[in-house]
């Protein structure tokens, strides 16, 4: 009996420690993955160098590919759906090459001056800024980069200038409402820019007296009367929605100019006066021309490509591999 009673625990001891086994195995099969994600994927060359130069006026050799991944960390959230980084990863890649032909630099091919060129970040600051999501989105922007990989954006068989934005006010602005220049795959197109948007409508106020010299040091010809409520008139708006240009003390200017004198987020605005305060109510954030941002975000929860993204905001586009004679090297 008491053999039969010690072999009985000798069995049920290594039912345990076969169960122990299995349970472990289990779970160091299910922690593999997770491991996995916490390593930051190589980034391949892309076989094309550009000159780019940084904001101290230093030049620095790069190759294409590490230019876009600094591109697009600085000018998209990376938090974003795959598919809106890589219809970023496209516009940029596209810009970039446009612009190097184009460019007012003549030492190099890009800056990293956003008023310029493209905004860009280091990847050692882009995953600093990042903290415990630092190699998530590095990986996610390198796939956003490497799976779209040379594609580019022509209209007619030629680059086109991707221009992008953040946010629309539900729909883009014609080029030539915006910068007097007729782009035919820069047309007017809806844009559902989804919820959460940062500031989306925002307000600026600014005393009579405010409006007045900040008007004035911008255009010193605006004459204004006695009556604060005449100074506005004749606002005149794009298809979008956006102002097209608006009369300020008797002188005309665009839409554009008046956001950047009052500096506001975007020239879609009303402004109103009352109690000797004007507000300008805006909504959007960017020139609102080519991609929105927001937009392509939103495109992309619905289920949207980052091929049907583009080919919605750049009006009878194609994407595809960006053909040799585009790629311009940079020399030693």
């Amino acid at each position: 009996m008491k053999k039969i009673i010690g072999v009985a625990i000798l069995a049920a001891a290594a039912v345990f420690v076969l169960a122990a086994l299995i349970h472990q195995g289990q779970k160091q099969e299910n922690q593999d993955p997770q491991v996995e994600t916490q390593q930051e994927v190589a980034l391949p060359d892309s076989g094309h160098t550009l000159r780019i130069q940084g904001s101290d006026g230093q030049i620095t050799q790069m190759d294409l590919n590490q230019y876009l991944w600094g591109v697009v960390a600085a000018e998209m959230p990376a938090s974003f759906h795959e598919e809106a980084l890589k219809a970023q990863a496209v516009a940029a890649r596209t810009y970039a090459l446009h612009r190097g032909t184009t460019n007012n630099h003549p030492d190099a091919d890009l800056c990293t001056d956003y008023r310029c060129c493209q905004a860009w970040i280091a990847k050692d600051q882009a995953q600093s800024n990042w903290g415990d999501k630092a190699i998530e989105y590095t990986n996610k922007i390198t796939a956003a980069v490497a799976d779209t990989a040379n594609q580019v954006i022509l209209y007619d068989g030629q680059l086109i200038d991707a221009v992008f934005h953040s946010s629309s006010a539900s729909a883009t602005q014609d080029a030539v409402e915006v910068w007097g220049n007729s782009v035919p795959y820069l047309q007017s197109v809806t844009s559902p820019e989804g919820d959460g948007v940062p500031d989306y409508e925002s307000q600026v106020t600014f005393s009579s007296q405010e409006f007045k010299d900040k008007f004035s040091a911008a255009q010193p010809d605006a004459v204004f009367g006695d009556d604060p409520a005449a100074w506005v008139t004749d606002t005149q708006r794009t298809t979008g929605g956006s102002v097209h240009s608006v009369t300020i003390g008797g002188v005309t200017v665009t839409g554009a100019q008046a956001r950047t004198i009052f500096g506001l987020r975007s020239a879609t605005f009303t402004l109103t006066y009352a109690d000797g305060i004007f507000t300008f109510s805006v909504t959007g954030f960017g020139h609102g021309v080519g991609m929105s941002q927001y937009g392509a975000d939103a495109m992309a929860e619905e289920g949207k490509t980052y091929s049907e993204i583009l080919q919605h905001y750049y009006t009878g586009v194609t994407v595809e591999e960006c053909p040799a004679e585009f790629f311009k090297e940079a020399t030693p």
